[in-house]
């Protein structure tokens, strides 16, 4: 199981979120495993059936209304209940006072807490996309990733098969380069799988036999961008008599990448064989499926379908006005 350190939290997030420890040390006996936030206020006031220790714990207006509410014993029955649980960080919004025995026991039990000035709702809205992203599944392929028609078309093969030279020409048709050579994949909410680059290649290209280029000096930074969401998965492969290639369209393939299934297009490379534009008709044909709703090899099936019935209808008319 990923998890993330409090003191790596803070080191990220201390500027944005205006993060100011209370406690001596940031160092948890829990590390953060979760991107989910849970506020405390039940388990405070005893009940605590339901309550989610392992999660973020974010104090408010609300907790700390209620806990200057009680008399001195009752804080501390109600502090000490919550620290029988092993949590891995409080965090306490709009820059609120907290009870001194709260931090005297976070110091005991090894529990760090921040606080911050930023009003509850905004401040768990960016700390849980920091978590998401933190948290997200993510990969590395070798490949090609380029927006084409603004379709992320991620291409793949075997090593010198041409994955690079591809991208470089659909840049030159006016597309944008991603990434090439590495393409590393975050899974997001739901089934969105977005592709960046590598930190250190940039948008740097390996063209055997030319070298390394820098693909924004020549083109431009129209010729870039830093991340896109992949669509389709295109397959170079070498061409063989033997390879068993969808003609016709209507078997439509998948691939698995982190769980969610991409559309997968196998394309055989061979001399003269313009790829290129290839790619470019793969990302205006599936820019009709998404938008239009429909496929042509099924609308194409569907009329020839039709066009059989109406031939075996006429044919058995003709034989019964005949006996």
């Amino acid at each position: 199981m990923q998890t993330l350190s409090v003191a790596r939290l803070y080191e990220d997030q201390k500027q944005e979120l205006q993060l100011e420890p209370l406690t001596d040390s940031l160092a948890s006996r829990l590390e953060i495993s979760q991107s989910d936030i849970h506020r405390p206020g039940m388990a405070l006031m005893g009940f605590v059936e339901n309550f989610l220790p392992e999660r973020v714990q974010i104090l408010a207006q609300t907790e700390l209304t209620y806990l200057a509410t009680l008399k001195p014993a009752e804080v501390h029955a109600a502090i000490d209940r919550l620290f029988k649980f092993t949590m891995p960080l409080i965090i306490v919004c709009k820059g609120l006072e907290v009870p001194p025995y709260l931090i005297q026991r976070a110091n005991e039990c090894q529990v760090p807490v921040l606080r911050t000035p930023h009003s509850t709702t905004p401040f768990i809205h960016s700390l849980t996309l920091y978590l998401d992203h933190m948290f997200a599944p993510q990969t590395s392929v070798h490949g090609s990733l380029v927006d084409c028609y603004g379709v992320g078309l991620m291409f793949t093969g075997r090593s010198g098969i041409g994955k690079s030279e591809c991208a470089l020409d659909l840049v030159e048709r006016g597309h944008r380069l991603v990434a090439d050579d590495v393409v590393t994949i975050t899974r997001r909410h739901g089934d969105v799988l977005i592709g960046t680059g590598n930190q250190l290649l940039r948008h740097h290209m390996e063209i055997r036999g030319l070298g390394i280029i820098d693909v924004q000096s020549i083109f431009g930074i129209r010729s870039i961008r830093l991340q896109k969401r992949i669509e389709v998965q295109v397959n170079l492969t070498d061409w063989s008599e033997h390879l068993d290639v969808e003609r016709v369209g209507l078997d439509e393939k998948t691939v698995d990448v982190l769980g969610v299934a991409v559309p997968w297009v196998q394309v055989p490379i061979s001399p003269g064989k313009n790829i290129t534009v290839i790619a470019e008709v793969i990302a205006l044909n599936y820019l009709v499926k998404v938008t239009g709703g429909y496929s042509p090899a099924e609308r194409l099936n569907q009329h020839l379908m039709e066009l059989m019935k109406r031939k075996s209808a006429a044919r058995v008319w003709v034989r019964e006005d005949t006996e």
